[in-house]
């Protein structure tokens, strides 16, 4: 075991995670058998058998549930080692750890530009993940920061909103109820809609804007991308419920329009979140400070780039109550 490197306990603790030799190498950026030949050298270290395949699926064996305990602790106490040493860096020559829900990802890397530009030498790493895959990035302390529309509530966390997130009905511009005003609920009912997966953050959000109606929308398809969603709108197979920092290209190209529905947008928040017990390193609490003073109005920018003709994404819709900070 004395020989064992942090490298390979990294790797062990990332295939334990998600029981998966692909997906491992995945997260870790190495090819499968890369990450096959750290374990078995690991194996080799320890003198057990770490994992074991039963048919197709992995599991821990006892030995590697034990070590899979120590493994978090070992690599914990480098990560707390490395934040309290950047510190001493100051943010220039910081690397920000920051990951996003994928609505996210259509404006989110401008952002981070932009805050680059203002710290020359800060280092950027960023990931998009859905939202379960965010809430595992926040609870194995494998992000500084993340943003997203939900802060959980389960988990100890410093919640913050920074920025407007509306979400609006969307459709092709030869749309029967393309350039109507104010249409009912009743009448949009009718329509086939093309969806979000149950659970996802943006069906969440269909739960807000929908409330009691949810359950009479005639749901044609549920699909798991954003930008099939908008194909699937764009070649006629219903209307899409959709985030309007999602769009906006597609508005400006004339392939999609925003219906003009009563109560709609449906007005959420980008959050950044922390855990509470986290002791930020500087570069991180100063892009916490740069979304705080500018997000919104970056974001804005980044997505006004539409159609004078298309309904505004931004204007006064549903209001949904704040997020209030998680204090358990």
């Amino acid at each position: 075991m004395k020989n064992a490197t942090l490298r390979q306990l990294k790797v062990f603790e990332t295939v334990a995670r998600h029981l998966s030799y692909s997906r491992a190498a995945e997260e870790l950026h190495l090819t499968q058998p890369a990450v096959s030949i750290q374990i078995k050298t690991l194996e080799g270290h320890v003198g057990l058998a770490l994992l074991e395949q039963l048919g197709k699926k992995i599991f821990l064996t006892p030995g590697g549930a034990e070590l899979l305990h120590h493994s978090r602790a070992i690599i914990q106490q480098f990560q707390e080692a490395e934040e309290a040493l950047t510190q001493f860096k100051g943010i220039s020559g910081g690397k920000l750890n920051v990951a996003v829900i994928s609505a996210g990802d259509y404006f989110f890397p401008r952002l981070l530009v932009e805050f680059a530009r203002r710290n020359p030498g800060v280092k950027l790493n960023l990931t998009v993940h859905n939202r379960e895959q965010l809430l595992g990035q926040l609870a194995n302390n494998l992000t500084d920061i993340a943003v997203m529309v939900r802060p959980p509530l389960e988990m100890d966390t410093l919640n913050e909103s920074f920025a407007p997130h509306p979400y609006v009905i969307v459709a092709p511009p030869d749309h029967p109820l393309a350039g109507k005003k104010k249409i009912p609920m009743s009448v949009l009912k009718r329509e086939p809609f093309v969806v979000r997966e149950k659970g996802s953050d943006t069906w969440n959000s269909m739960e807000d804007g929908f409330g009691r109606h949810l359950q009479d929308l005639k749901i044609a398809m549920e699909i798991k991308s954003t930008e099939t969603i908008k194909q699937a709108v764009i070649a006629g197979m219903g209307v899409g419920f959709l985030s309007a920092h999602t769009i906006s290209l597609e508005l400006l190209a004339g392939s999609l329009v925003v219906l003009d529905v009563e109560n709609f947008p449906v007005m959420l928040n980008w959050y950044v979140v922390h855990r509470k017990n986290k002791r930020l390193p500087p570069v991180a609490l100063a892009f916490k400070n740069f979304l705080m003073s500018d997000g919104a109005a970056l974001i804005e920018k980044i997505i006004s780039s539409k159609p004078p003709s298309a309904p505004s994404a931004t204007k006064k819709g549903r209001q949904k109550p704040a997020i209030k900070e998680d204090t358990h």
